[in-house]
C-alpha cells in the first residue's frame, strides 16, 4: 500500500464527526426549511437515521476486506479491468466532491467575509493549506484533527448557551403541519450531502489500527456530527423562523449574528465562521487525500506526493468552472447530486457487497 501510517479508532471517530458537519452546517438548514418548513429539524433527524443505515453498509463492506482499500476489492470482485474502471469512477467522484467543497468555501468567503477578494485567490490559498496538511500522510493530518475538534465543540457550546435568549417556540408550530411528504423530500438532499459521501471512508478504514470497535466508532462519529446538524437546523427555525431560514443562503451564519447579550456581546458570527473553516478544511482534506490515493492505487504508484501539485491545479480550475453561480448550485445540490452520490454511496457498494457474499457462498459450495 502507498499509505504507511496508521490511525487510532478515536482519531477515526473525530474525522467522521468533522466530515459529517463539513460544509452542511452552513448550507443544509436552508434547503431543509424550504421543503419541510417548521419541520426542518425532523427532516434532519430522518436524514441522520438513513445516514446511520449507510454507515452499517459501508462498515459491512469494509470489514469483509480487512486491510484493503476500495480500489483493491473493486479489482478483486470485478476483475482487473472492470475493477480499475469502477475505481477510476470513484476517483472522479472524490475529486469532483473536493472541487465542490472548495467552491462552497470560496463562495462563502467572497460573499460574506472578503467580498473584494478574487475567488481564485481564496481557492489557491486554502488548497495550499490542504496540501501542506496531507503531504506527510494520513497520520499527520489526523492528529491535527484532535487539536481542532475541542474548538469546534467549544464554538457549538457557546452558540447553544447564547442563542436560547433569541428562541421563539411559536416558530416550531405546527409540528407535522404540512404532512410527511415535505419532510421526506427535504431529507433527500441531506442524505446526498453528507451521508452518501461517507463512502470516502472506505479509502481510510484499512489504515485504522485493528479493533473490534471500528464499526461502533463509525456510528458514534456520524451520530455526533448528524446530531449537530439537527440542532443547528432546530436553532435556525427557533430563532429565524422557517421563512427567513429558507431564503437565506447561509442561515446558520445569519443565526450567529442574532446573538446578543446585554450591549457588550453581539454579532458572534465569527464563531460560526470558525466552526465552518475547521470542518470544511477536514472534509476537503479527506476528499482530496482519498482522490489522490485512489489514483495512485489504480496506477500502482509507490508515492502520491508528486500528484498533489498537478491535481491541485486541476482542482482549482474545476472548482471555478463547476457551476456558474450560487442559484445553479442550489438547484444542482437539491435535485441532482443525491442521484450522483447515490450511485457511488449506495448502488455500487450494494453490488460489491452482493458480489462478496456470492463469492463466499460459492467457495463454501465448492468445498
Amino acid at each position: 500500500m502507498i499509505e504507511k501510517g496508521r490511525i487510532g479508532v478515536h482519531q477515526f471517530t473525530i474525522l467522521t464527526i468533522l466530515f459529517t458537519v463539513g460544509s452542511s452546517i452552513l448550507i443544509a438548514p436552508s434547503g431543509l426549511a424550504y421543503e419541510a418548513k417548521t419541520d426542518a429539524w425532523i427532516a434532519a433527524l430522518l436524514g441522520l437515521l438513513v445516514g446511520l443505515l449507510l454507515v452499517v453498509l459501508f462498515y459491512a463492506l469494509g470489514s469483509r476486506f480487512a486491510g484493503k482499500t476500495l480500489v483493491a476489492y473493486c479489482e478483486e470482485l470485478m476483475g482487473k479491468w472492470l475493477g480499475k474502471g469502477v475505481s477510476f469512477l470513484y476517483f472522479c467522484f472524490f475529486f469532483i466532491l473536493a472541487a465542490l467543497v472548495l467552491r462552497n468555501l470560496g463562495d462563502f468567503i467572497t460573499t460574506q467575509v472578503l467580498v473584494d477578494t478574487p475567488l481564485q485567490f481564496t481557492h489557491i490559498f486554502f488548497l495550499t493549506i490542504v496540501i501542506l496538511g496531507i503531504r506527510n500522510g494520513l497520520e499527520t493530518f489526523t492528529r491535527t484533527s484532535e487539536i481542532f475538534l475541542p474548538w469546534v465543540l467549544l464554538f457549538f457550546f457557546l452558540m447553544f448557551i447564547f442563542l436560547p435568549f433569541q428562541f421563539d417556540p411559536k416558530f416550531l408550530l405546527p409540528v407535522f403541519g404540512y404532512g410527511v411528504k415535505p419532510i421526506i423530500r427535504a431529507s433527500v438532499p441531506l442524505i446526498g450531502t453528507p451521508y452518501l459521501e461517507l463512502v470516502v471512508f472506505l479509502m481510510i478504514i484499512p489504515f485504522v489500527k485493528k479493533t473490534k470497535k471500528l464499526g461502533k466508532s463509525f456510528l458514534i462519529g456520524v451520530s455526533i456530527g448528524g446530531s449537530l446538524l439537527v440542532l443547528i437546523s432546530l436553532f435556525s427555525i427557533l430563532v429565524l423562523g422557517d421563512k427567513l431560514t429558507a431564503v437565506q443562503m447561509y442561515p446558520s451564519y445569519s443565526l450567529a449574528k442574532k446573538i446578543s447579550i446585554g450591549s457588550f456581546l453581539e454579532r458572534l458570527e465569527v464563531i460560526m465562521a470558525g466552526i465552518w473553516f475547521i470542518t470544511i478544511y477536514f472534509k476537503l482534506t479527506i476528499c482530496f487525500y482519498a482522490a489522490t490515493m485512489t489514483f495512485g492505487e489504480i496506477f500502482r504508484l509507490k508515492e502520491v506526493k508528486q500528484l498533489y501539485l498537478p491535481l491541485g491545479m486541476i482542482l482549482i480550475v474545476l472548482s471555478i468552472v463547476s457551476y456558474p453561480d450560487v442559484a445553479y448550485f442550489i438547484q444542482f445540490a437539491s435535485k441532482i447530486w443525491v442521484f450522483y452520490s447515490g450511485t457511488f454511496g449506495l448502488v455500487i457498494p450494494l453490488i460489491l457487497l452482493a458480489l462478496a457474499y456470492y463469492r463466499k457462498k460459492t467457495k463454501k459450495l465448492g468445498k
